[in-house]
């Protein structure tokens, strides 16, 4: 039934998480199928791979984050 809401009426996606500033993971509020942003900002789907290569890239994005926020703190 979910599906056919989907089918009809297009996916409702909404982010269930953001990797980094630009990469998002998406997720349909209907049908739970779920997507993520490429290299070239294009949506595809999230297969095993890409979560992969998500948590990575989430991991190194925030301890860079958390890196630059000791910096500033240090010289303020």
């Amino acid at each position: 039934m979910k599906n056919v809401y989907c089918s009809l009426f297009g996916h409702d996606y909404k982010v269930s998480k953001n990797v980094t500033y630009h990469v998002k993971e998406f997720k349909c509020k209907h049908c739970k199928s779920e997507l993520t942003m490429d290299g070239n900002g294009k949506m595809i789907p999230l297969t095993p791979k890409f979560k992969e290569i998500n948590s990575i890239l989430s991991r190194v994005h925030n301890k860079r984050l958390k890196k630059s926020q000791q910096f500033f703190v240090a010289n303020s």
